[in-house]
């Protein structure tokens, strides 16, 4: 974590401005939205799934390299979620009485590093420019992190997000995804094939012509573990097979038409944090890897407010810019 904060530090002594996250650096922006929970299966109603109810949400869409480049490269992209609005007392002792919940995806099904064992030298290398060093002598990490940096995308809202890691669900354990559909029929939505434009900052730009004409929608589903030994909570590397578990639709986004590429939400959108454990204790994320994600979250998240002299604060999902 050291090694992180070491390289957020230097970068902003170098005059980067304003500090950034140490993942996902570019934000294509911040949308207000609508998280609408429906009538789950009885083994489902848990947290913020327990009653049908609409949630008013903050989701912030990126790239999820740590410094911003191009948006025709190969990248992760991420779909963060902050619903606002929601009662309990919450898993960090910093916001134990904040009223919102937190998921946290990317358009990928499986997380690069199996254990906090290998994430130390992976992370220490990469921030060196080695991490081929790393991924040399471990393969099956070395071809999720391909699979990854493969990806090239047109929209954010043809995109298919996951957790990648595992979460409580209650007593269950439980992984999550949004997968993008038409918003009148439901149907699923397919990745269009048309070429790119030039503009490095497309995919910002795209959002907004979308937003300008029509909402986006998804389907936020839960897969329940069925099989400890072939669905591991210890190794996110490893794919939950969807037809061994399949995805429950628990609940629905509406992204409605609207603008949100003033300076002002910008800046909101960039100081707010997300993390997986801005959670009820219901949803409460598991494994090693997640346990590591709290340590490094909070810190980075510290660090990055004190050096942009922002004071941290949890949305009420009644902002409004202009």
């Amino acid at each position: 974590m050291s090694t992180i904060e070491g390289a957020l530090t230097g970068a902003y002594a170098l005059g980067v401005r304003p500090a950034m996250r140490d993942a996902h650096a570019k934000g294509h922006g911040c949308v207000k939205a609508e998280f609408r929970v429906g009538e789950a299966p009885p083994e489902l109603r848990v947290g913020v799934f327990a009653e049908a109810r609409t949630y008013r949400a903050w989701i912030r869409f990126s790239n999820g390299a740590g410094t911003p480049h191009d948006d025709h490269a190969g990248d992760g992209r991420g779909m963060a979620i902050k619903l606002t609005g929601v009662p309990g007392r919450k898993l960090l002792d910093a916001e134990i009485d904040a009223q919102t919940q937190d998921f946290v995806m990317i358009n990928h099904p499986v997380f690069f590093i199996r254990n906090v064992a290998d994430y130390v030298p992976f992370t220490t290398l990469s921030l060196q420019g080695k991490s081929d060093q790393f991924l040399a002598t471990h393969p099956h990490e070395q071809s999720i992190v391909a699979a990854i940096m493969a990806q090239t995308v047109d929209e954010m809202f043809e995109q298919r997000y996951f957790s990648m890691a595992p979460y409580r669900l209650g007593e269950r354990y439980i992984k999550f995804s949004a997968r993008p559909v038409d918003c009148s029929t439901n149907a699923p939505i397919e990745e269009s094939t048309a070429a790119a434009p030039t503009d490095p900052d497309y995919l910002r730009e795209a959002m907004i012509s979308w937003l300008g004409e029509k909402d986006a929608c998804f389907r936020f589903g839960v897969q329940l573990q069925t099989d400890p030994a072939s669905q591991p909570i210890e190794d996110p590397t490893i794919l939950w097979d969807e037809t061994a578990a399949p995805f429950v639709d628990v609940a629905s986004i509406r992204i409605p038409k609207q603008t949100f590429d003033s300076e002002a939400q910008q800046t909101f959108c960039e100081n707010l944090s997300f993390t997986p454990w801005h959670a009820l204790p219901e949803h409460r994320p598991v494994g090693g890897i997640n346990r590591l994600r709290k340590a490094v979250y909070e810190a980075i998240s510290d660090l990055r407010h004190r050096l942009n002299r922002a004071a941290p604060a949890e949305p009420t999902g009644d902002e409004t810019f202009h």
